[in-house]
């Protein structure tokens, strides 16, 4: 299963019940930190969320509005005496951008390392080995005034054992566990594979966060099928379309068109500008595309889980 909280929900100046812009997914026992906004390790503690099971920060762009908790969030970890790397991505040019970060947090008792995510992603366990196997993380190009990118988060689950398969083939009842880890076993008539003893892949889970964007073809893509959706929407009301398109930013309509069309399970909309005193006022325009949204707020949570076979 995958722990997803949102941490902050406001664009560019935090607000006294709006932190700006940071989620922190958990999954097996490890997480990733989307965006780490001012405010962050404050909305980290707040929600009792352990800022020490962070294997990477993925940001999104580099806006102060999404990174300036990050020296802070480092000198934290190294006051608490971590030892792991800590994994810093985000778009090119990811060490320009990451030194200045860096020389303001001072030295810290851990490596701080740029990871450059390739667009087909990578498995989590190339930051940590005791990620699940098939947990993954692919970014996807977004349109904003400066280089962005967004975050497809993935947890595949692999066909259902079969005892039945497992005999026919003399697999031990003893070495079943392996097979269902994925592993292969030896047996006196040869090797057993996993897809030897399992139905077809099963349905998993996807998460996706967009950061600042603009409607654009690559996140509909991205998030086609998601479980969870958490898509910007600076603006609520569509008069403020013209902005959103100067800027890069996406209307609440405009988010909830996307998520409609990528088909998403659940919708919650962040990111929400200074000047909208009460997201709930404009909530209905997005409605309109896709019933059911949720208007994020901060310390909003949810697990979500592999169907029921």
């Amino acid at each position: 299963m995958i722990d997803v909280t949102l941490l902050g929900t406001a664009a560019l100046m935090p607000l006294p019940d709006r932190g700006l812009t940071a989620a922190y997914l958990e999954c097996g026992g490890r997480a990733v930190l989307f965006d780490c906004g001012e405010g962050t390790q404050t909305a980290i503690r707040r929600e009792k969320l352990n800022p020490m099971k962070i294997d990477l920060i993925a940001l999104t762009h580099y806006h102060g509005d999404h990174l300036f908790g990050l020296p802070g969030l480092l000198q934290s970890l190294h006051v608490m005496e971590r030892e792991r790397p800590l994994y810093i991505t985000g778009p090119e040019p990811l060490m320009e951008m990451i030194r200045p970060v860096a020389q303001l947090t001072g030295g810290t008792c851990f490596p701080i390392m740029a990871a450059q995510i390739p667009p087909e992603g990578v498995s989590m366990q190339a930051f940590d080995p005791a990620w699940p196997e098939k947990a993954r993380l692919t970014p996807f190009p977004t349109k904003h005034r400066s280089p962005s990118q967004g975050y497809c988060f993935t947890l595949d689950r692999a066909g259902k054992f079969l005892p039945e398969k497992a005999r026919v083939l003399n697999v031990p009842v003893t070495e079943w566990g392996r097979l269902q880890k994925g592993e292969e076993v030896e047996t006196p008539e040869g090797i057993v594979r996993p897809e030897q003893v399992t139905g077809p892949p099963r349905k998993g889970l996807k998460f996706v966060f967009s950061g600042d964007t603009a409607e654009c073809p690559a996140l509909t893509e991205a998030a086609r099928g998601a479980d969870l959706a958490i898509l910007e929407g600076t603006f609520g009301d569509p008069a403020h379309e013209e902005a959103a398109d100067r800027y890069g930013h996406m209307t609440f309509g405009r988010a909830a068109r996307t998520a409609a069309e990528a088909g998403v399970r659940e919708l919650w909309l962040a990111h929400f500008s200074q000047r909208m005193e009460d997201p709930a006022d404009y909530l209905s325009h997005a409605e309109a595309f896709f019933p059911g949204t949720v208007l994020g707020r901060d310390g909003m949570r949810t697990t979500l889980a592999f169907e029921k076979d």
